[in-house]
């Protein structure tokens, strides 16, 4: 008989009790995930994750005493000799946020305002060891990114159908989107989206996407 996996184990970290509580609702009513701290600054925060080790921080960026890309280097960054998932989810989705949020060890970058299928898809995807960044941001990282001409098909990796999976990734949709959009379930895309990965041997969905605009597969949003 197979053991059952133990949920993932929560900290949230934010100033506002009213999205703790909104967080806390949706977290909790998955059997994959529990909520075991809640803080509303960012010091609270390193101390509470230390002392309970979550399997994961969720941190908003701005906090009183110590904000989230602080916290986010501090328990995940660079020299951190145990580290801790932290994802971010924030209002804010300036890019020097989003990539100093990367650089530091963040395990994804989320806004509020894309709703709580995201969250939870951001939390799984953190838990399986993956990157999920707000499609929105995800856009916009790529917009100074010229799209080359497209190249032939036989030097690309990609089957046909993988392209395709790439070309919306690019265009920001989720795993959930792409299943719809392609008559497939979520789970099927992200086993497509995973094995696209691996061909073109990129870190994460912004890899699968830069790759999609320099091949000619996507264009800027609106081109």
């Amino acid at each position: 008989m197979t053991t059952p996996l133990a949920p993932a184990r929560i900290l949230i970290a934010d100033d506002q009790e009213d999205v703790r509580s909104g967080f806390r609702l949706i977290l909790g009513s998955q059997p994959d995930m529990t909520v075991v701290g809640e803080a509303a600054d960012g010091r609270t925060a390193v101390g509470l994750a230390r002392a309970l080790r979550p399997d994961l921080v969720l941190a908003d960026i701005r906090m009183p005493g110590l904000d989230g890309l602080e916290l986010t280097r501090l328990l995940a960054g660079p020299g951190v000799p145990d580290p801790i998932r932290v994802l971010v989810v924030t209002t804010f989705d300036h890019d020097d946020y989003v990539r100093t949020a990367l650089r530091d060890g963040a395990c994804g970058f989320l806004l509020k305002r894309s709703g709580p299928g995201l969250l939870i898809e951001g939390v799984r995807a953190a838990m399986a060891g993956d990157l999920l960044i707000s499609p929105q941001i995800t856009v916009r990282l790529l917009q100074g990114l010229a799209p080359g001409p497209a190249a032939p098909a036989a030097r690309s990796p990609l089957t046909a159908r993988e392209s395709e999976i790439a070309r919306l990734v690019a265009e920001g949709l989720t795993n959930a989107e792409i299943g719809e959009q392609l008559f497939i379930s979520a789970g099927t895309a992200k086993t497509h989206v995973a094995n696209v990965q691996a061909k073109l041997k990129v870190r994460n969905r912004v890899g699968i996407a830069a790759w999609s605009w320099e091949n000619g597969l996507a264009g800027p949003a609106g081109c």
